[in-house]
């Protein structure tokens, strides 16, 4: 509205032009307490992924086995089948068996799925793993030679990127970008990144991808150990990445991944350019909550529960006085920075022990209650005096026997 003033910084080309790649059917699914769903509920949830104007999604790992090539086969023919023109990506580590494993799905289903190839890179996991920087170099430019061969676009990731030497960065990207990769991916594996320190490495790679004379893209995968990942993801895009990664509700390893649909409503609200339709994130959301058991928190910011959801006197009060005014915009934002419409929801006002008059009364119109003054004050008061005492919420069930026994009074003052 533009009786708003806004802070914030509007108009940044990369945030307008931003990229996604929904990873929930990859990472999102190595969250240890997620259920992996079955491949037709993989299916419904990619149809809802394909109309918020995402730019990819990752089917899956196909070195996991069997089971996970056979699926991600048929959800690559299905995208092709059903005529859906994003990206189809696979993790894919920088292994024979791995890039075999791709390769054969990639025959089975008919498609092109780019290749995400990975590889640590980090002190840390040059330590444990035994590897030299020589031999990081080789099994990348290796594994990016055999799929560029065969057809397959590449997208190089180092695990671990934002805990690597800058030395040890600019050697791997630059063999793996004149190898032929595609697009590169700066990788946050374990959260330790802070906006400032993303910026700084997204601007780093640039300069790398400059230098190289070539035409790359370049993508963000973060995660959330730190609480950070959907600052770190914006702050990639202003930085001047291209993509980053996410995953409905946050799911992945650990603390997770940058969630998706927390994304998306920030970039709307930003001036994003590709957004498709945002009402189904809500029930996207709701999707794989429920197939992949993965409970919503009531507090989630805007899809959870109580995300449009008011029982405070002081709120209530603005928010009816908006309603009043006819203006259904008004009420959206009077105590919202996200337009409740967006996702199909409205301002829910309740009345609970920090609610005031205005509660109740929105409450009695809601519930279409048009009482006698007097009655009207007094079962005001009895449910006001009802809530005070109560350490919830009410129900609506305890609002009405509050109503009903003001009911009964008023019946029983007519008795002679």
């Amino acid at each position: 509205m533009k009786m708003l003033h806004n802070w914030n910084d509007f108009g940044d080309p990369n945030i307008s032009a931003a990229r996604i790649l929904d990873d929930t059917l990859r990472d999102g699914l190595q969250s240890p307490t997620a259920r992996t769903p079955g491949l037709s509920q993989k299916k419904k949830l990619i149809d809802l992924v394909a109309r918020l104007g995402i730019d990819g999604v990752t089917l899956g790992l196909p070195g996991a086995g069997n089971k996970a090539r056979a699926e991600i086969a048929g959800l690559a023919a299905y995208c092709v089948s059903t005529g859906y023109t994003f990206e189809l990506v696979s993790a894919v580590r920088t292994h024979p068996d791995d890039i075999k494993a791709h390769l054969d799905t990639c025959m089975k289903s008919g498609a092109t799925i780019s290749a995400s190839l990975f590889i640590g890179s980090s002190p840390l996991r040059q330590l444990v793993e035994g590897w030299s920087l020589h031999e990081l170099i080789e099994k990348a430019v290796t594994s990016i030679r055999v799929c560029v061969r065969e057809g397959v676009p590449v997208m190089f990731v180092t695990e671990d990127t934002t805990r690597s030497k800058p030395s040890d960065i600019k050697a791997l990207y630059t063999a793996a970008i004149d190898a032929g990769a595609q697009r590169v991916c700066l990788a946050d594996t374990v959260g330790a990144a802070e906006p400032a320190g993303t910026a700084a490495l997204v601007r780093f790679m640039t300069d790398i991808i400059a230098e190289c004379g070539a035409e790359v893209g370049l993508d963000w995968h973060g995660h959330n150990d730190r609480g950070l990942a959907l600052a770190n993801s914006l702050a990639a895009l202003h930085a001047g990445a291209g993509r980053v990664h996410a995953t409905v509700l946050g799911l992945g390893e650990r603390a997770g991944n940058t969630a998706l649909d927390q994304l998306i409503i920030n970039l709307k609200l930003m001036g994003w350019s590709r957004s498709g339709d945002i009402n189904d994130l809500q029930h996207l959301c709701e999707k794989v909550a429920e197939f992949c058991a993965a409970p919503l928190p009531a507090n989630y910011p805007a899809i959870g529960p109580d995300a449009f959801r008011t029982a405070t006197g002081v709120h209530a009060a603005a928010i009816t006085k908006a309603m009043n005014l006819e203006d259904s915009s008004l009420a959206d934002l009077v105590y919202s920075s996200v337009p409740a419409s967006w996702l199909g929801r409205g301002q829910d006002i309740e009345v609970g022990p920090m609610s005031g008059r205005s509660n109740v009364e929105h409450w009695l119109i809601r519930h279409g209650l048009d009482l006698q003054h007097e009655l009207r004050e007094r079962s005001i008061a009895a449910v006001l005096a009802d809530a005070k005492a109560s350490q919830l919420v009410l129900k609506n069930e305890a609002i009405w026997s509050s109503i009903r026994k003001e009911l009964s009074k008023s019946a029983s003052d007519l008795v002679v």
